[in-house]
């Protein structure tokens, strides 16, 4: 199998079903890649789009569309269906209606059509549907890129995409896409930002049909944004215009609704669980879902998987000023991000830890001015920027190595592509996640020259093999163990 690299955690759909809004009929992937309401519609970033976003931060070109994916030779991907939260949106803000709209149309490049459309729905759980059957529409259809034969499939278990890449060949491919969920409110909850509206027995239902999908999701990301009635969330957002939306729940613990949330999801009953992605929820909430694992779960192997998120460089929840590590004066201390102790856990679990590639998530702003370029170097820009990633593995091998553990099978790219994340620079789209890895096999073989005796001698592997196991390894075997 050729070792292109796996992302967890990422949005192709997000915009080409946003601008199907502005087509009649509505929430249509085109099969013609030239249209932009196509998941083939390929869009990289032009010189202007890309001075926009080192600028502004905004990201309106396609990171992870399908032709994309299909250039960078990726064969397995964890797709994110993503019921857009209402809350992004207000009515007014300094006086004027149309500039929330604008603002976030910017931020996510869907359309004012998409946009109404938010303002005017009531059910996220039938948004939901609706961009899983806009992934439906085109599955296993054929589409021509750079002469080779592209089809995209979702899949239901490991079986399947290990049947996808044993029929690709060199001139006729398969992409695997398997399916999660970013945000409990996609059960039909968290509606309303002031008040809660969620009906237990249909948010339970909904939560049934979804594990009766043909396609069931792998993992559910169990909070987002906003409040979902479920648990509480992390300060995710810094624009002040919005960023009071996200107050009602913040650093709440999980709910009553919400334990029986988690126990359906991971009832195992004829091989339907779900598994729970931690990214998003407080510091109580994680708090307590460790707990429940501890204890009702005891007994069961349920790895805790972080799809796409960072290491913060503090020691735990309850220590959260306290580091150990010389890494840490490089990363945001945020509690969005993770701390050592859940690092630890993430890794006795068997789980898996997607690094975001997002700058504002990877690195504080002492490491990312550092890493700044103030001349065209496609190659300087790259030794700079893949200190940012570098750091974050180093410094999790660095903490598992301490521990007694394996040091390297459990990072993995949760790039968070096509989401609303301002991309480390250079690292515009999924084409470039190839072209810095050279520069993080130079990074790790330098760390190894002064430091690989320190490390156990489990852990004294290849530069090479470090970044192939960040890349593609543990993803694969992680989907190998667990997606079934």
């Amino acid at each position: 199998m050729k070792k292109s690299h796996i992302d967890i955690h990422c949005h192709p759909s997000l915009k080409p079903y946003g601008k199907s809004f502005k087509y009649e009929p509505t929430k249509q992937n085109n099969l013609n890649s030239g249209r932009k309401n196509s998941i083939w519609h390929y869009s990289p970033p032009n010189f202007i789009e890309r001075q926009f976003n080192k600028i502004l931060t905004l990201t309106k070109f396609t990171q992870t569309d399908l032709t994309a994916l299909a250039k960078a030779n990726c064969n397995i991907v964890v797709i994110s269906l993503y019921p857009f939260e209402k809350h992004f949106l207000k009515d007014k803000m300094l006086g004027v209606k149309f500039l929330p709209d604008l603002l976030v149309n910017l931020a996510a490049g869907v359309s004012h059509k998409r946009i109404d459309n938010l303002r005017s729905h009531n059910s996220y759980f039938q948004d939901l549907i609706a961009e899983y059957d806009y992934y439906k529409q085109l599955n296993n259809f054929a589409q021509v890129i750079d002469g080779v034969t592209f089809t995209y499939r979702l899949v239901s278990n490991y079986t399947e995409i290990s049947t996808n890449i044993t029929t690709s060949t060199a001139t006729r491919k398969i992409i695997s896409l398997v399916p999660s969920i970013e945000g409990g409110h996609a059960f039909e909850t968290g509606l309303d930002k002031n008040i809660n509206t969620a009906d237990e027995t249909t948010v339970l239902n909904n939560l049934e049909s979804v594990k009766n999908w043909d396609h069931k999701p792998f993992f559910l990301t169990l909070a987002h944004h906003f409040y979902n009635e479920i648990c509480g969330h992390a300060r995710s957002i810094s624009i002040g215009l919005i960023k009071e939306n996200q107050n009602r729940g913040l650093d709440t613990d999980i709910t009553v609704l919400g334990f029986k949330v988690i126990d359906k999801l991971l009832d195992n009953t004829e091989n339907k669980r779900i598994l729970i992605d931690v990214k998003h929820m407080s510091r109580a909430s994680r708090t307590s879902y460790y707990k429940l694992l501890e204890t009702t779960y005891a007994n069961e192997n349920i790895p805790i998987i972080v799809s796409h998120g960072a290491s913060n460089g503090k020691r735990s929840i309850t220590e959260p000023n306290v580091s150990d590590s010389e890494q840490s004066q490089y990363f945001r201390e945020d509690d969005i991000n993770f701390y050592d102790s859940e690092i630890l856990r993430i890794a006795k679990s068997k789980g898996i830890f997607g690094l975001q590639l997002d700058e504002r998530r990877i690195a504080n702003q002492k490491a990312i001015r550092a890493s700044r370029i103030y001349w065209p170097s496609k190659k300087r820009r790259y030794v700079n920027k893949s200190d940012l990633i570098w750091r974050q593995i180093r410094h999790i091998g660095e903490l598992l190595d301490k521990n007694g553990l394996f040091a390297w099978e459990t990072v993995a790219i949760g790039s968070d592509f096509d989401g609303i994340v301002n991309p480390i620079k250079g690292l515009w789209t999924a084409e470039n996640v190839e072209d810095i890895k050279p520069y993080l096999v130079e990074k790790a073989d330098d760390y190894l020259k002064t430091h690989k005796s320190n490390l156990q001698i489990q852990n004294q592997i290849s530069a090479h093999e470090i970044i192939d196991r960040v890349l593609f390894i543990n993803a694969n075997e992680f989907l190998k163990t667990n997606f079934k």
